[in-house]
């Protein structure tokens, strides 16, 4: 695990007077380790040594200061990832039967691509873009 992820996450939790606690430090390895959105039983089941109401609470905090993104999906189970900042920028294919998210990356020419297209879209609608998010929705291999 990379000191420079642990640092990070100090630096945020401390400009909102929170603490990087043995438990928050184990749930950004488990959350880094995953590599893509996780529920909180994909948590307990991957080993975190926290009670179910603490793992919400720290995930609530880690969010709240930056390290955390939270994600609704079509099944309405909160998954959990770093945040973007903290990991490689990405999308997500999400499936429209069980909800499950997985992380994708897309070429650098489709990148390129999608973030002009988003850049003209608020230009349109005289709203400066900052970044973007893209999910494809349809039907993972294990619902088709």
């Amino acid at each position: 695990m990379s000191s420079d992820l642990h640092t990070t996450v100090a630096q945020q939790l401390r400009r909102t007077r929170q603490r990087y606690t043995l438990g928050r430090r184990q749930l950004v390895e488990l959350l880094a380790e995953t590599g893509r959105p996780v529920t909180i039983p994909d948590l307990i089941e991957s080993g975190a040594e926290q009670s179910q109401s603490s793992l919400y609470r720290n995930l609530a905090i880690l969010e709240q200061c930056g390290t955390v993104r939270r994600l609704m999906s079509t099944d309405d189970v909160a998954r959990y990832e770093l945040a973007e900042e903290l990991s490689e920028h990405h999308h997500h294919l999400v499936c429209s039967v069980c909800g499950d998210i997985e992380d994708v990356t897309l070429p650098d020419a489709v990148e390129a691509t999608l973030h002009e297209a988003a850049i003209d879209a608020g230009r349109d609608s005289d709203f400066s873009v900052e970044s973007h998010r893209f999910e494809l929705v349809g039907t993972c291999g294990d619902c088709d």
